[in-house]
């Protein structure tokens, strides 16, 4: 039970942020459409602006980045900086660690990409524009897709919730590779180079064994700005910079746990007693010396990828993608029809993600078990399994942000809101599926 707890911290963190993405979702649905739409939409095209004399830092060939897309290609690279760290720890020790945990996930992940793709290019017209959202169904969201499952948390085996978000994580690395490759036109070989030199700087700095956050930080705000220059997609270089960042703790850690001990035994027992929360406590300068002590120690025995994970999880969460989220799903519906939903891009969308995910996470499971690469979670059976791979097609946030890169600029707008009218429908449609089919074969109660 000891190896779960990890796995229950994760689920608590994205259910409980699953309910702003939630909230900010149906708040910019309904702004869009409101009197105040116009208004909504030329918000995000406000210039943003951090100068030196002449040299804008949120800038791209000569222009200022707008507010949309500092959001977009700023924002998202904290996002996607987060979800780096998250996978390199479970690369390193969680559900990855080991081709026998990784093959299950990897495999319907491999399964949920490609069919998706698949389904949306016999779907979409033949058209080079529209072919370019090809890649928008392939993600799942971790925080909608547990954040349903979470309803049924107490009947739900663990093997189950695991898979689910082991492969939510994969996909998120499925996308990344994707967004680099993908949405890579023009080159620039200076910026290029330049990005370069800054991933081996941070390359030698985790060699040499630098552990300031600092270090790492400022680094990779270095690397984003190249980035942005280069032609690459600027959010690649959070995760650079995640898979840059020392996961290790140094040797001569016994010291610093002897001192935290110490100066812990030594803490005046008087400030237990002096504490009442009527009345302010002030400790002497020694106290606050004993306890800035046990803090210095207590960093150096945790690695920077955990701390930084944990310095980012709250602004990511509760702040970074709720807004991401207000930003984008605000989806114009004047002059749209179901009819929208039922040709072009929208419909790719919609059974991409309901259909594509679906078979391509069952389907692909399936042939691995049958042939005895890998086993089915425990305490699950196929209708239970089922159930899971349909909850896969919920997706939102890394969906949102391949649309806004597949179709953007004013040109492309039309188009834009249909695949996002694509996503939310496809995404409802198997949260709702999902949760029918959850209710239905999972057993009513689990030991």
């Amino acid at each position: 039970m000891e190896n779960n707890y990890p796995f229950t911290s994760m689920l608590r963190k994205y259910v409980s942020s699953s309910v702003l993405l939630v909230i900010a979702t149906v708040a910019a649905l309904i702004v869009a459409n409101s009197p105040y739409g116009d208004i909504y939409r030329n918000f995000w095209e406000l210039p943003v602006s951090v100068s030196l004399g002449d040299f804008n830092f949120f800038s791209h060939g000569g222009k200022a980045l707008t507010l949309g897309q500092f959001i977009n290609d700023y924002l998202m690279a904290i996002f996607f900086l987060s979800v780096g760290l998250e996978i390199k720890r479970e690369v390193l020790c969680g559900e990855l660690s080991s081709v026998k945990k990784a093959l299950a996930p990897v495999i319907g992940a491999c399964g949920g990409m490609i069919i998706p793709v698949i389904v949306f290019f016999l779907i979409c017209p033949k058209n080079p524009v529209m072919e370019r959202g090809m890649a928008i169904p392939m993600a799942t969201d971790i925080a909608f897709s547990l954040g349903c499952l979470s309803i049924f948390s107490k009947r739900c085996p663990i093997g189950l919730k695991v898979f689910l978000a082991t492969l939510a994580v994969a996909d998120d690395l499925g996308g990344i590779l994707v967004i680099a490759i993908r949405y890579t036109e023009h080159l620039d070989l200076g910026y290029l180079l330049a990005s370069a030199v800054t991933v081996v700087v941070l390359c030698i700095g985790n060699w040499r064994g630098i552990r300031t956050k600092a270090f790492y930080f400022n680094t990779g705000l270095v690397l984003w700005y190249f980035m942005l220059g280069s032609g690459i997609h600027a959010t690649i270089a959070g995760v650079i910079l995640a898979f840059c960042t020392p996961a290790n703790i140094p040797s001569g850690t016994k010291f610093y746990i002897e001192r935290i001990r110490h100066q812990l035994d030594h803490f005046p027992s008087t400030v237990v007693t002096r504490a009442d929360r009527n009345k302010p406590v002030v400790l002497s300068d020694e106290e606050i010396a004993m306890l800035k002590s046990v803090e210095s120690s207590s960093d150096h025995l945790i690695s920077p990828l955990q701390d930084m994970e944990d310095i980012l999880k709250m602004s990511v969460n509760y702040h970074i993608i709720p807004l991401f989220a207000f930003a984008n799903a605000g989806v114009n519906l004047e002059g749209m029809s179901l009819m929208n939903l039922f040709s072009g891009v929208g419909l790719a969308v919609f059974l991409g993600l309901l259909i594509g995910k679906f078979c391509g996470v069952l389907s692909f499971s399936w042939l691995g078990i049958k042939l005895g690469i890998i086993q089915m979670p425990e305490n699950a059976n196929w209708k239970s399994f089922s159930s899971i791979c349909m909850l896969c097609g919920i997706g939102f946030t890394v969906s949102m942000f391949m649309a806004a890169l597949s179709y953007s600029g004013a040109d492309h707008a039309e188009l834009l809101n249909d695949a996002k009218l694509g996503i939310l429908c496809g995404s409802i449609a198997s949260a709702v599926v999902g949760s029918l089919m959850l209710n239905k074969f999972l057993p009513k109660q689990v030991e």
